[in-house]
């Protein structure tokens, strides 16, 4: 594993590579966040590839300024200008959750340079879908069972005794309502989401609909897998499956991060297609 400042469009993108073999190009979801969580779990795809993790703008090792943007097209140009910088003729994609949807972006203004896309649980293509999944996840936040744990969490004491415990178990009760099954949560690597890029790349996306443009991508080699208790409405997912023309994978018992709940179908599936 290395780890390179990539100096692109007047910024710095952090960038770490795992494994061997043909390069995939690895989107983390958020926006905002970083590459971090993704790991372990993605580097079971580092047996046979070269995994090329960044974090992109405005999030992680990527910092910038707060007067310079982060919204989508900020993100695919910085995304095409690591494929110069990495002199690849056309990239092989994965992409996560936003990282999903940033790949279907990416290929809308780059058909020509993607060569294959492997879409793990993609964020909605589509506003009133997205609006739907914040439905669903904000109920699952007010579950009883995560409001009485976060009660006996406030009122343990651990705040003091243990710090990093502490924070830690909190990050689980936050994510856990992304989960099929809440306890999986304790596997996911801890990870931090800038709010300013958060926010940013959702406002510049508007109200966005991409489904009328993502049958142009037929012709790309495409996959889509999907949780099918996944807070993001697995109808969807396989909607964006079917106007691409990708295979369509669900999962059972699976939420939103099948790498962590289902490690063995995310890799027979995921690196059986990046295989080709």
């Amino acid at each position: 594993m290395t780890g390179t400042n990539r100096e692109v469009r007047g910024i710095t993108i952090y960038e770490e590579r795992v494994g061997s073999g043909p390069p995939v190009v690895v989107l983390h979801g958020g926006p905002g966040a970083s590459h971090d969580y993704l790991r372990p779990g993605f580097d079971t795809l580092a047996d046979r590839h070269t995994l090329i993790f960044y974090d992109q703008r405005g999030g992680g090792r990527s910092p910038v300024p707060r007067e310079v943007p982060v919204g989508w097209t900020e993100q695919v140009a910085d995304l095409e200008a690591l494929r110069e910088t990495w002199a690849l003729e056309r990239l092989t994609i994965a992409g996560y959750s936003w990282g999903g949807l940033l790949a279907l972006l990416y290929a809308l203004e780059h058909s020509d340079r993607v060569a294959r896309l492997a879409l793990v649980s993609p964020a909605p293509a589509w506003r009133a879908a997205r609006e739907e999944f914040e439905r669903s996840f904000g109920h699952r936040t007010l579950d009883p069972l995560l409001q009485e744990e976060r009660r006996a969490l406030r009122e343990s004491g651990l705040r003091e005794r243990d710090p990093d415990r502490f924070q830690r178990r909190l990050f689980e009760l936050s994510v856990a309502g992304y989960f099929a099954d809440p306890a999986k949560a304790r596997a996911l690597t801890p990870f931090r989401v800038t709010g300013r890029t958060q926010q940013e790349v959702w406002a510049s996306l508007g109200p966005y609909d991409l489904r009328l443009h993502l049958p142009t991508l037929r012709g790309i080699a495409s996959l889509v897998l999907h949780g099918e208790a996944d807070p993001i409405p697995i109808s969807a997912a396989r909607t964006t499956a079917e106007l691409i023309g990708a295979p369509f994978h669900p999962v059972p018992e699976c939420g939103h991060v099948p790498f962590v709940e289902a490690p063995e179908t995310f890799r027979r599936v995921v690196g059986e297609f990046l295989g080709g």
